[in-house]
């Protein structure tokens, strides 16, 4: 494959498969560890992580837990759902209740975050374009307090962060300036000098990547733009940001399925997983979990 048809240097964190690279892979977990510590400098300091099983019932990007056992879900949000907030909640109960004990048990839980960096804005909030760091507990609603401290949920709007190189001050700002400007980078910037970032700048650089993973590349990026393409389409034709954003997950979730039934029935006839990757668009991972 010839990659200056992808154009970019730099992996765009918005895929799966560049979203899994920096921030899902264990080689690379210092990525991670210093992207949380940015983003919960206040509460705690992360020492290590370790990556936990992700099922088919966890449809997590990154689901890990540090050294103290607190539970994180990471995930890339492309585009907006209907039920985003009830989806978000829905998931933080699977490290919940996995932590239950046979036999005698007292209740005692770790602390769970669920972390969503989000490629949209949410409606209630769009007129407020500085407010897109969002964290949020269960309170008291008369007392106005954190009743409970072990879950909680935090949001980033991306679309919202504007912040230029030179108005970079802390490395929250930092990881967030990568996270929304890697793609369309071609070298490191003189404000990210921190030890961290040039391993982030080694890991996404795409002339790096071996055959295959120029393959899983590319067709993440074409699932992300095809998204992408359909909900500017629909917006453009008068439909309102819900609908477009709502037709397009619908239909991405239906083409989706199909490929997974293709691929279940090709695999169980002996097809090599390279030409079913090849034949149905999904990743070698995605096949070899089916």
């Amino acid at each position: 494959m010839d990659i200056n048809y992808l154009q970019e240097r730099y992996v765009s964190p918005y895929t799966n498969f560049g979203f899994k690279r920096l921030f899902g892979n264990e080689t690379n977990k210092d990525l991670l560890i210093s992207f949380l510590n940015a983003l919960l400098y206040k509460e705690q300091h992360v020492v290590d992580i370790t990556y936990l099983r992700n099922d088919w019932k966890y449809m997590f990007d990154v689901y890990c837990e540090n050294d103290k056992g607190e539970k994180f879900i990471v995930e890339m949000q492309k585009a907006e759902q209907q039920f985003f907030k009830d989806r978000s909640v829905f998931y933080s109960t699977f490290p919940i209740r996995e932590q239950a004990l046979r036999g005698e048990w007292d209740y005692k839980l770790k602390a769970v975050y669920t972390i969503g960096i989000l490629n949209f804005v949410f409606d209630e909030n769009r007129e407020d374009e500085n407010y897109y760091h969002h964290e949020i507990k269960l309170m008291d609603i008369n007392k106005k307090e954190v009743f409970y401290d072990k879950l909680t949920f935090i949001y980033l709007e991306m679309p919202k962060f504007t912040k230029t190189e030179t108005e970079l001050e802390t490395l929250f700002d930092k990881w967030m300036y990568v996270l929304k400007n890697l793609p369309r980078l071609m070298e490191r910037p003189v404000a990210l000098q921190e030890r961290i970032f040039e391993r982030v700048f080694r890991v996404a650089e795409i002339a790096k990547f071996n055959k295959n993973e120029l393959v899983e590349y590319e067709e993440s990026l074409k699932v992300f733009r095809d998204l992408n393409n359909v909900i500017n389409t629909a917006e453009q034709k008068g439909e309102t940001r819900g609908e477009a954003r709502g037709r397009a997950e619908g239909r991405a979730e239906g083409e989706r399925k199909k490929a997974l039934d293709i691929a279940r029935n090709l695999k169980s006839s002996g097809l090599p997983v390279e030409d079913i990757a090849k034949f149905t668009g999904l990743t070698l991972n995605e096949i070899s979990n089916l």
